[in-house]
C-alpha cells in the first residue's frame, strides 16, 4: 500500500528568464517567485514564465527541499487516482503557467496528436516529445494577444488598405484571394468553406515564404509612410502595433501576419483556448496559462528562433473566425457565486478562478476527481482542507498569500477563506477522467 502523504501541500515553483519577459518587480512572474525560499529579484533580469508542474525544464519541488512533485506523485499513486497515475505515467497530466510578457512572443501553432508523432520521429532535435499542447490563457491584467485568422472580408479589405502588403503577395495573387472570396460566398455550406480556406491558405503561404528582399523591400516602404506621416497613433491601433512589433522585431516577415490575425486584448478574467493548428502569438500582458505537458511549437516570425514556414504553412486549418469567437467564458460552478470553471474541449485540464472581494469571504471547492495545482494572484486568506472519513489525515489550516502555490490530491475537498481587505484570488488548474467533468457544474 502506498505511504500515506499529505494531500495538500505548498510547491516551490522555477522562474524563467526568457527575453520577452517583463523585467525585475515589475514582473508578476517575479513577485509570485520571490514567495519561495532563496529567490531574490534581480531588477535588471526579465522574468517571463513561472512553471507550476512536473515538467523536466522546470520541474517543481516540495516547499523548502529539493524534492520534486515528480517523485511524490510516483511514489504516491492515490494523489493522481491510480487513472490518472497510469495514463499520464506518473506525471501531471498539465503544465500550469504565469507568463508576464514586455515583448511579443513568436507567432506559432501547436501540432495535434498525430503531426506531433511525425515531427518527433523526423525532427527530434527540434521537437522534444510526441503529445499535443493545446493551451489555455486568462487574463490577469489587460493582455493583447493575436489568436486565429480574421475573417476573409477583413483580410481582403487589408489587400485594398495596405499597398505593401498588395505588393509583397503580388496582384495577381491578391486577385485570386479577393476573388476567390467572392465566390465562397455564393457557395453552397462546405463547398464555400472549403473554397475560403484554399485562397486563405495560398495567400498566407506566400507572405510566409515570401523571398526576404522582398520582404525587407516592402516593410522598410511600410514603415517609412507610417513613421514619416509625423503624428502618432493611438495606441493599438493597426499602425500603432505595426510599429512596435518592427520595433522590437526589425525586418521580421511576422509584422505581415497583423493583416492576417485577429488583435484581441482580454481584460483581467476573460480566457481564450488555442485549439491544435490554430495561429497565435501574445503581445503584452499578464496571464495565467495552462496547457497539455509538452513544449512543442512551431514557428514562423517574430522570433529568432528556428522557423518551421513550411510546417507551419500547411498544419494550420484556415479556419477563419472573429475575435470575440476565440474566447472562452468561464461558468459558474458553486452556488456562491465565487468561482468560474473555464472548461475546454480537450481531456488535459480545466481552471476555476476564486474571487473573494471581501474580508472573511469564504469558497468551498468540492475536490476534484483528479490532481489539481492552485495558485494565488492576489490578498491572503486561509486553505483548510476536511476531513471525510476515520481513516483521513487530520484536516489541514494553511495561511495562504500572494504567489504560493499549492498541490491538491485527488478528492480533496477544500474551503477558502479571504483574511485581507483586498480579498483574495486564486486559479486552480485540474485534471480529471472525462466522464467526471460533470461533477463540477451544479
Amino acid at each position: 500500500m502506498a505511504t500515506s502523504h499529505p494531500t495538500i501541500f505548498r510547491l516551490d515553483c522555477k522562474a524563467q528568464s526568457y527575453d520577452w519577459g517583463k523585467i525585475g518587480s515589475s514582473s508578476k512572474v517575479a513577485k509570485f517567485a520571490s514567495t519561495s525560499p532563496g529567490f531574490a529579484i534581480d531588477e535588471n533580469r526579465p522574468y517571463a514564465e513561472l512553471w507550476m508542474g512536473t515538467h523536466p525544464s522546470g520541474p517543481s519541488t516540495i516547499n523548502g527541499s529539493d524534492k520534486t512533485l515528480e517523485s511524490v506523485l510516483k511514489a504516491n499513486p492515490q494523489l493522481q487516482t491510480p487513472y490518472l497515475h497510469e495514463k499520464y505515467h506518473g506525471h501531471l497530466p498539465f503544465l500550469f503557467k504565469v507568463l508576464s510578457i514586455n515583448k511579443a512572443l513568436s507567432i506559432q501553432a501547436h501540432p495535434d496528436k498525430d503531426l506531433a508523432r511525425k515531427l518527433f520521429k523526423d525532427r527530434p532535435d527540434v521537437y522534444k516529445d510526441d503529445n499535443h499542447k493545446p493551451e489555455m490563457a486568462i487574463a490577469l491584467t489587460a493582455f493583447e494577444a493575436l489568436c486565429g485568422f480574421r475573417p476573409l472580408e477583413e483580410i481582403t479589405a487589408a489587400l485594398d488598405q495596405w499597398p505593401e502588403l498588395r505588393a509583397l503577395v503580388g496582384d495577381k495573387e491578391a486577385k485570386d484571394f479577393q476573388d476567390s472570396v467572392t465566390q465562397s460566398r455564393a457557395m453552397e455550406g462546405i463547398k464555400g468553406i472549403k473554397e475560403g480556406r484554399r485562397g486563405l491558405k495560398n495567400l498566407y503561404t506566400a507572405v510566409m515564404t515570401a523571398d526576404a528582399s522582398k520582404v525587407k523591400l516592402e516593410l522598410d516602404q511600410l514603415i517609412s509612410r507610417l513613421s514619416s506621416s509625423g503624428s502618432g497613433y493611438p495606441a493599438q491601433s493597426m499602425e500603432e502595433l505595426v510599429l512596435r512589433i518592427h520595433s522590437q522585431f526589425p525586418g521580421d516577415v511576422g509584422a505581415f501576419s497583423l493583416f492576417f490575425l485577429n488583435y484581441i486584448i482580454l481584460r483581467p478574467g476573460q480566457a481564450m483556448f488555442l485549439a491544435a493548428n490554430e495561429p497565435h502569438a501574445y503581445l503584452s500582458g499578464d496571464c495565467v496559462e495552462c496547457m497539455a505537458a509538452s513544449d512543442n511549437v512551431v514557428r514562423a516570425g517574430l522570433t529568432p528562433k528556428f522557423k518551421d514556414v513550411e510546417v507551419l504553412t500547411q498544419m494550420l486549418t484556415y479556419q477563419s473566425k472573429s475575435s470575440t469567437d476565440q474566447l472562452l467564458t468561464g461558468v459558474l460552478c458553486t452556488p456562491t457565486g465565487h468561482s468560474l470553471m473555464y472548461d475546454p474541449p480537450i481531456e488535459e485540464f480545466s481552471v476555476i478562478l476564486t474571487t473573494l472581494d471581501h474580508d472573511k469571504e469564504k469558497e468551498r471547492l468540492r475536490g476534484a476527481e483528479g490532481p489539481s495545482v492552485v495558485i494565488v494572484t492576489k490578498g491572503a486568506g486561509v486553505i483548510r482542507t476536511e476531513k471525510h472519513h476515520e481513516t483521513d489525515m487530520e484536516s489541514t489550516e494553511v495561511p495562504v498569500e500572494v504567489g504560493n502555490v499549492f498541490f491538491v490530491g485527488a478528492n480533496t475537498p477544500f474551503s477558502i477563506e479571504a483574511l485581507s481587505e483586498e480579498g483574495v484570488t486564486i486559479y486552480t488548474a485540474f485534471c480529471v477522467k472525462p466522464d467526471k467533468k460533470d461533477h463540477f457544474h451544479h
